[in-house]
């Protein structure tokens, strides 16, 4: 079981499966409890004491409730795809490369010869993927990618978006450095710098 993981939930809870699909996704390893909603455990009153509702997702003895934000939580904890571009070394840096590359030709191949990813106008699928052009820069530092000669139609529509004042004033606040400077500090606590 990875780092003390107790999923608390309810089988025939969409909430639950939810979580218990994203655990079993990125393979980590946890202990499910099954609750008695006419029932509840002492642990789950601990746990969840306003709502008292499954699911709750028990890290290192602290609660993460709500299954969206379960779902945030075990995304940004067990790094996956390109983040393990930049905390990785040896087999495991060249499967998340090949991984990486595989989602943007993906996602180029999406794109198609559209401006966007809707068609002639910047909409929703835009505005959710543009801020991880943010990461480009390291994902070629640290992978040695060639993101812009795999990918040059996914590059393009990334120069394209960061001409509207509202991607360029969003990526002003958050430059790429600050991404470097976090991934070197990081890299260096965990011992993956070379």
């Amino acid at each position: 079981m990875e780092d003390g993981l107790i999923l608390l939930g309810y089988n025939i809870s969409m909430f639950a499966m939810r979580v218990r699909i994203a655990l079993d996704e990125k393979g980590i390893e946890y202990e499910y409890r099954e609750e008695s909603l006419d029932n509840k455990s002492p642990l789950l009153l601990e746990m969840n004491p306003v709502h008292q509702k499954v699911p709750v997702l028990i890290h290192n003895g602290k609660p993460v409730s709500e299954s969206l934000m379960i779902l945030e939580y075990i995304d940004e904890i067990y790094i996956n795809g390109g983040r393990r571009v930049w905390f990785s070394k040896g087999e495991e840096l060249e499967a998340a490369k090949k991984e990486l590359m595989d989602g943007l030709k993906l996602l180029e191949g999406e794109l198609g010869e559209k401006v966007y990813f809707g068609g002639d106008k910047f909409g929703f699928l835009d505005v959710a993927l543009i801020p991880f052009y943010n990461c480009f820069d390291s994902f070629e530092s640290c992978g040695k990618l060639r993101i812009e000669e795999h990918c040059p139609k996914l590059i393009a529509w990334a120069k394209r978006c960061m001409e509207k004042e509202s991607v360029s004033k969003s990526f002003a606040v958050a430059p790429p450095s600050m991404i470097d400077e976090y991934i070197l500090m990081t890299r260096k606590k965990i011992g993956t710098t070379e």
